[in-house]
């Protein structure tokens, strides 16, 4: 599906591969907003994901994500926007995000992304054995970025290579995005 928004560029990609970095740093470079899907459901909510997940559990938490991304992505301000790993978990998600945006998915190999997580006691994903948990939702997930317009992987990559690889793809598909 070919996105017709040139105003929205979308990061998608498992927990730890960078999507938060990358969406500041682009930001930044294209003068746009940044928006964090997660921080902005914490923002409404009034309370933490971890608290989402543990009151009202994983469906819930995937309702009020839909609803938030798909708010973010119908604003008219262009704007980088950093999804939680699990949005691309419903379908409707990823169609919207195809359809209102160019989509990026960030991806790295399982002994990077544990480094990456290791320490993070927010992610209510990762509760217990945090490599295992990582292994079994990368293997649960590992085909579901590749509706994405492009793919890179970050694993050997720093935050301003990654950004670089994306603004070249960008401008080579909207190359007329910077002079509007």
């Amino acid at each position: 599906m070919e996105s017709t928004a040139t105003n929205k560029l979308v990061l998608v990609g498992f927990m730890g591969t960078g999507k938060s970095s990358v969406c500041s740093l682009l930001s930044e470079r294209l003068g746009w907003s940044r928006k964090d899907a997660d921080e902005e459901i914490v923002l409404s909510e009034g309370r933490s994901i971890a608290d989402i997940f543990a009151s009202d559990g994983e469906d819930a938490f995937r309702d009020i994500e839909a609803h938030t991304l798909r708010r973010l992505l119908i604003e008219p301000e262009p704007a980088v926007i950093a999804t939680g790993g699990g949005a691309v978990l419903r379908k409707h998600n990823c169609e919207t995000m195809l359809k209102n945006g160019f989509v990026v998915a960030l991806t790295a190999d399982p002994e990077t992304i544990i480094a990456r997580v290791m320490g993070d006691k927010g992610r209510p994903l990762l509760q217990g054995d945090v490599e295992t948990r990582v292994r079994t939702l990368m293997q649960q997930r590992r085909n579901a970025y590749d509706f994405a317009h492009l793919s890179l992987d970050t694993t050997s990559l720093s935050t301003e290579e990654v950004a670089n690889l994306i603004m070249k793809a960008l401008l080579e598909k909207h190359p007329n995005l910077l002079s509007k």
